[in-house]
């Protein structure tokens, strides 16, 4: 599931480049140790996950913010969009922008098509599967990584927590006008932090990556806005060649 995540903390570096309402301990608790995993923390992941599931038409939209370290140390600061569109279990839109890219995927259940506007070129595959399924063939045979996947995997057995090696609750922040509660994770040389809405609507609203391994501890920071209650219509979900564009053959990475 981290593999994942860390595809939607990449987001703007893929298209880049190719408080009063804070939550206070009781008094008399003590800090958590650093390596303790918060039981609490992985429920409310595990309860977020499984409101996920239950939607069935929705747009999220996100804003990613990714940093690329230099040979010296400096570090530089890329930002990319990206909408994802989503009605029943296998109908699938997504849109990726930045300054120097632009890409799009449309699932209708039967086929997936892969368009890049400035080029111009596309390709068509048949696929028959739900969204999820989609979204993990896509990466496992052609190598494209979708941000937001992970979307599909909350909620589901594929969400393994047992590589959590820290977990707590760290109070409560405003995303916008959300009251969101605040959670840390560390797992690996990765350190996550997630935002999600209290009350009972459970969704992800931010989300921050730090990669330990690296000495410069690059950042990359997502926030998620939801529209639970969108008007696109079937015509989203399908593809129609504009004039001009190219239909080239998408190639299956090699397998060992």
């Amino acid at each position: 599931m981290l593999r994942r995540l860390l595809a939607l903390g990449m987001l703007a570096m893929s298209l880049a480049a190719p408080g009063i309402h804070a939550q206070t301990e009781p008094a008399g608790t003590a800090a958590p140790a650093a390596n303790a995993v918060n039981a609490g923390s992985i429920q409310a992941l595990k309860d977020m996950g499984a409101y996920l599931q239950k939607l069935k038409r929705f747009r999220v939209s996100t804003e990613a913010t990714g940093e690329r370290v230099l040979a010296d140390g400096q570090k530089l600061q890329h930002t990319a969009t990206a909408d994802l569109d989503l009605d029943g279990r296998h109908k699938l839109r997504a849109v990726m922008r930045s300054a120097r890219a632009e890409r799009v995927l449309i699932y209708n259940g039967k086929t997936v098509t892969l368009y890049t506007p400035a080029q111009k070129y596309y390709s068509t595959v048949d696929f028959v599967g739900t969204n999820g399924e989609l979204i993990e063939q896509l990466e496992i045979r052609y190598g494209v990584q979708l941000p937001l996947s992970d979307l599909f995997v909350f909620g589901t057995p594929a969400a393994q927590f047992d590589k959590i090696e820290s977990a707590m609750n760290a109070g409560q922040d405003f995303i916008d006008d959300d009251l969101c509660d605040h959670y840390a994770f560390r797992q690996g040389k990765i350190d996550w932090q997630i935002w999600i809405s209290a009350g009972g609507k459970p969704l992800p609203r931010k989300i921050v990556i730090t990669n330990r391994a690296d000495e410069a501890r690059p950042q990359s920071v997502s926030l998620l806005d939801w529209n639970l209650k969108p008007t696109f219509t079937d015509a989203a979900f399908k593809f129609t060649p504009p004039k001009g564009a190219k239909k080239v053959e998408i190639v299956p990475r090699k397998t060992k």
